[in-house]
């Protein structure tokens, strides 16, 4: 699934609600990062040595080196880990596509490994498909490590009841943001979007293309959109599916994914109210009361599923919650996990949960939310103190009468130790025609989010999908139809073109 991971109160508040200062590191004057992000690049080797890959000897595996700062390359190496699925016609081959499936945080050499499952048998044979994983993600090195125990910190209950509670999310706060620098401080100046779009030139330059082709998905449409701006003469075509309105703060696009998640809420309790006595949940045609009486229920007493395992706190259910509204494939699902749940099972839920906190059943989970968070607070801290943060507050909770109350409970960026100088404005001029794709029924990147993103791009082409889900390439034939077109022959669409089923 491609995702752009959401900053909810279960996930991202509970990790870093506190109140004082921030742990800061240490660096001087000299060894600051820059962030200037140069349209000339140093010069050095941009090379890959590739050879087969060990699980699967279609593809290719490589590794490229790319400096912690462009403007300081004697600082250290980042090992960006690059997987290339060859074109399966050859003779037909376009070119490379570099793709990123979302997060940030996700790497994206599964993408090319799995990329069958991504696109068509049209891009598969016309493209080199390039995923590689982006500076402190994945198996590039070094990576961003935090934690171990996800349950310790993600699972507890939030948002908090009481002072009692808050105080104790203050302390966890505080264990996070020391365990981050204890672990990864060295790097944490370093993984910024515009970094990593600096490094998609690197790339460019390792497969020896003039211009190349770019697919991203959720939050790669940001990362490609800031790619596209600082490099326009490289561009061939890009398609960014799922974009948020990347030139906003961080504030209004969380308050904007509040709204998307709250309106796919709702349409999946209309949903269940329309089937009736079918819906495990239809609750006398009430499902909203339902709902909403469980979320009390099990905040007043969490529920036990395992020993070993967090209890389904109040965080975990909304978490759960917030996995199922992705996409609508999900909603019978959460139906009877929500039913289950009344009856004091809560494996469903906990199941919900640990999919999108990308854990195993055993609780063993993998550093990508961490990475989001390091990703994210270094674009765009927003709020920078507590105090700001709760100022917020009143406004999540005007927004959204479900989800509202707790959603602005997230206090990561106001006391993460690192800030990047100002990002570029994104508007990609001088870049070919950009397709961006919105789906109507899209919690992550709402639609109107979506419609920004491509107004913000000089020469951005709206492509509209009709779909309950978040992304919209492979929701109908349409749209595999208007992308790969533009893909191969680089055909524009028609602006607002709408793909319906």
């Amino acid at each position: 699934m491609h995702r752009r991971l959401v900053a909810l109160f279960l996930t991202i508040t509970i990790v870093v609600t506190a109140c004082g200062g921030a742990v800061v590191l240490e660096t001087s004057d000299d060894t600051a990062p820059t962030e200037d992000a140069p349209t000339t690049l140093p010069q050095r080797d941009y090379s890959i040595e590739w050879s087969p890959c060990p699980d699967d000897e279609e593809l290719d595996c490589g590794r490229l080196a790319v400096p912690y700062d462009y403007a300081r390359p004697d600082l250290g190496d980042f090992s960006l880990y690059v997987v290339r699925r060859p074109a399966a016609d050859p003779a037909q081959r376009i070119g490379s596509m570099l793709v990123n499936p979302g997060g940030p945080g996700f790497g994206g050499s599964d993408v090319a490994a799995n990329a069958f499952f991504y696109f068509s048998p049209e891009l598969l044979n016309r493209f080199d498909i390039i995923g590689w994983d982006p500076r402190g993600t994945g198996k590039s090195t070094p990576a961003i490590d935090c934690i171990d125990d996800y349950d310790k910190y993600f699972g507890v209950d939030s948002p908090p009841n009481d002072e009692a509670a808050t105080l104790a999310l203050i302390d966890l706060t505080r264990e996070y943001v020391d365990a981050c620098v204890d672990r990864s401080g060295e790097i944490l100046p370093y993984v910024s979007t515009v970094a990593s779009a600096t490094d998609m030139d690197s790339l460019r330059r390792a497969l020896g293309e003039e211009k190349i082709t770019y697919f991203g998905f959720s939050y790669g449409s940001e990362l490609g959109a800031t790619w596209l701006s600082l490099f326009p003469d490289t561009v061939r075509a890009a398609v960014l599916d799922g974009a948020t309105d990347f030139n906003s703060t961080s504030f209004d696009q969380s308050l904007a994914q509040l709204k998307g998640f709250e309106s796919q809420l709702d349409a999946f309790l209309a949903a269940c109210e329309r089937r009736g006595v079918s819906c495990p949940i239809f609750n006398d045609g009430d499902p909203g009361t339902f709902f909403d009486e469980l979320s009390l229920q099990i905040d007043a007493e969490p529920i036990v599923v395992r020993a070993d395992r967090t209890p389904v706190t109040q965080g975990v259910f909304y978490t759960a919650v917030a996995q199922a509204l992705y996409s609508s494939t999900y909603w019978s699902m959460l139906e009877r996990a929500l039913a289950d749940a009344a009856e004091g099972d809560g494996s469903g839920l906990l199941s919900l949960y640990d999919e999108y906190m990308q854990c195993d059943d055993d609780g063993r989970c993998d550093d990508t939310l961490e990475a989001f968070m390091a990703i994210s607070c270094l674009d765009d801290p927003g709020a920078e103190s507590v105090e700001e943060v709760n100022a917020n507050l009143p406004i999540y909770a005007a927004a959204a009468k479900r989800l509202g109350e707790g959603w602005g409970y997230g206090y990561t960026c106001a006391l993460w130790p690192e800030r990047a100088p100002e990002r570029p404005t994104l508007n990609g001029a001088g870049a070919p025609p950009v397709v961006v794709i919105g789906t109507t029924g899209d919690a992550a990147t709402p639609l109107d989010s979506t419609r920004k993103a491509a107004a913000a791009l000089e020469s951005g082409v709206l492509v509209i999908v009709d779909a309950a889900q978040h992304t919209g390439y492979g929701a109908n034939a349409c749209i595999i139809e208007v992308t790969d077109t533009y893909l191969t022959t680089l055909t524009v669409p028609r602006d607002e073109l709408l793909c319906a089923n």
